[in-house]
């Protein structure tokens, strides 16, 4: 049954997708959280979000959750571990060989990110987790700007946790309708459902901080 995949599966970059998510839904119990964990590292740190997003793998590990062939827990542990660890890598790469990387491959994107990153500063980074190219871009940008490591991996952990969860949550709730939830992600859905959550989690830590000072 894991592998059976509807033929009128999603389209996006031609049949790339499709034949990824056929292969990703047949993968044996240990090779799924191997393929999250992966998917969503590779993204920023070897910029493979632009062939196939991390958000993909990630939903696709809470589809196969629902489907009871994998933990759930597990999944979303193995989604943060490769999400905080690949865009750690990614930062490190900016930090150490500067912005040359940016501006030789992405010449015409590469600075507006800059100045956003600039103007937005280390909060940057939670919010880089909504879409695909910035979640790719980000990391690298933020080492490129010599953020400093503590404050990025701060926020990096953040932004992993919540992103991370909440897609895996979306494929496991989707279930079976996960055709719709990837096509929703890649209209820009992911990027609404996290920045739901992170205003969530931004009301959550305020009223604690509130109930804190307030006794």
């Amino acid at each position: 049954m894991a592998g059976n995949v509807p033929a009128a599966t999603i389209r996006r970059e031609g049949e790339l997708v499709p034949r990824f998510v056929h292969a990703f839904l047949g993968l044996p119990g240990p090779w799924i959280l191997a393929g999250v964990f992966l998917l969503a590292g590779a993204e920023a740190a070897l910029f493979f979000g632009f062939v196939i997003p991390g958000e993909i793998a990630v939903l696709l590990g809470g589809v196969l959750a629902a489907r009871g062939m994998v933990p759930l827990g597990a999944v979303i542990a193995a989604g943060i571990l490769g999400a905080v660890l690949g865009d750690f890598v990614g930062f490190q790469v900016g930090r150490h060989y500067g912005a040359a990387i940016l501006e030789r491959y992405f010449p015409q994107k590469w600075p507006p990110v800059r100045t956003w990153l600039r103007r937005r500063g280390p909060p940057a980074v939670l919010v880089g987790r909504s879409t695909a190219f910035l979640r790719a871009i980000v990391p690298t940008a933020a080492g490129a700007a010599r953020m400093p490591t503590n404050q990025f991996l701060l926020w990096n952990v953040l932004g992993g946790v919540i992103w991370a969860t909440a897609v895996t949550l979306v494929g496991y709730f989707a279930g079976e309708g996960y055709e719709a939830a990837i096509r929703l992600a890649g209209r820009g859905g992911a990027a609404v459902l996290v920045l739901v959550a992170i205003v969530a989690l931004g009301l959550a830590v305020k009223r604690f901080v509130m109930r804190r000072i307030a006794f």
